[in-house]
């Protein structure tokens, strides 16, 4: 199965659990990476992209309304919108209500992502205190795609990952390090594609 794009989503505990995955990602890793990760719309969190571009030695940026969807970068969903995927390999951006008390919601970008790529989905849901994220990984499953999750007991914060288990039937269950194989393994030697 060739794949065309990994979603993330994270909530408490997500900024150091990211991190830790994108580091675990083998060198030249080849598709891209959109991340919606819970975050206050204030200032005061500093810059989350270079944080983690530090941490993974990958291409992390905030993604840009119509911005084209480009192999070997991370995108980030930006504070107070929520990330989505369209059919044309862009992005968009929405102000629409928030799910779950949540904008970035994962659920709106894993569902997104499943209506644009289908089977070519890897969903990836990590840390934290609420289900959002399970919904959409449900949508991926059921497309045809692949549902990995963080290890409940390994998680800072486990309400998240344990929703992800029940919603669905989840194709790996594996702590952050293993999770960074597994996904380099699904990605194979693909070439980056700008």
């Amino acid at each position: 199965m060739a794949y065309d794009l990994v979603v993330i989503g994270a909530s408490v505990g997500g900024l150091q659990a990211v991190g830790q995955l994108l580091s675990a990602l083998p060198k030249g890793f080849a598709l891209p990476i959109a991340i919606a990760q819970h975050r206050s719309a204030s200032p005061t969190e500093g810059d989350l992209p270079g944080m983690w571009q530090r941490e993974s030695g990958l291409v992390v940026r905030e993604a840009e309304d119509k911005m084209a969807i480009d192999g070997g970068t991370a995108y980030v969903a930006p504070a107070d919108y929520h990330l989505m995927v369209e059919m044309r390999g862009q992005f968009s951006l929405s102000t629409d209500a928030p799910v779950l008390f949540a904008r970035p919601s994962i659920d709106v970008l894993f569902q997104t992502a499943s209506d644009a790529y289908g089977e070519g989905v890897i969903g990836v849901v990590l840390t934290g205190a609420s289900h959002d994220g399970s919904e959409g990984l449900r949508a991926i499953r059921r497309r045809g795609g692949c549902a990995l999750v963080q290890t409940p007991a390994t998680a800072e914060c486990d309400v998240m990952p344990r929703a992800a288990i029940q919603a669905t039937d989840v194709n790996h269950v594996l702590a952050l390090a293993e999770l960074g194989r597994v996904i380099g393994a699904l990605a194979g030697p693909g070439v980056v594609r700008r």
